[in-house]
């Protein structure tokens, strides 16, 4: 299993470092595999639906007229083009939820008012050591510019 997972964890990563240079090729597969994938759920959904009341108006199930592989073709379609381009945990959580996730952060929404201004405050902080030592960086190029 883990063989497999990782022979899709590569050529996921190949396509990516290949559609990488190709922005709007990118996001145009990333659009349609997104629109696919969701197609294939409404479509799943509503047959699911009319199979229900089929039954309970005639008590029997009659599937002839309908393409019942629709909507799991166009599910599994959506599925492969977001997996393979790397655009499904993407682009149905987020990176943000993962790595708070990951970290044990609370959501935005569910922070305090007082966490959210202590954490603006650390933030502050570092953003003005980052600007102190960039000044003293300059200072000591300019001092060796002058020797």
């Amino acid at each position: 299993m883990k063989s497999i997972i990782n022979f899709f964890d590569k050529f996921e990563d190949k396509i990516r470092a290949k559609l990488s240079h190709y922005p709007i090729l990118y996001a145009f597969i990333g659009g349609v595999g997104v629109v696919i994938f969701w197609r294939g759920v409404w479509h799943t959904a509503d047959f699911f639906t009319q199979v229900i009341f089929l039954y309970q108006l005639n008590g029997s199930i009659s599937l002839g007229d309908l393409p019942w592989w629709d909507g799991p073709l166009s599910l599994i379609v959506g599925s492969v083009l977001l997996l393979s381009t790397g655009l499904f945990v993407f682009d149905f959580i987020g990176t943000q939820a993962i790595i708070s996730g990951i970290k044990g952060e609370k959501r935005l929404e569910e922070k305090t008012e007082e966490e959210i201004r202590q954490e603006t405050g650390v933030i502050k902080g570092i953003k003005e050591e980052v600007e102190e030592i960039s000044e003293r960086l300059d200072n000591i190029e300019k001092g060796l510019e002058k020797k």
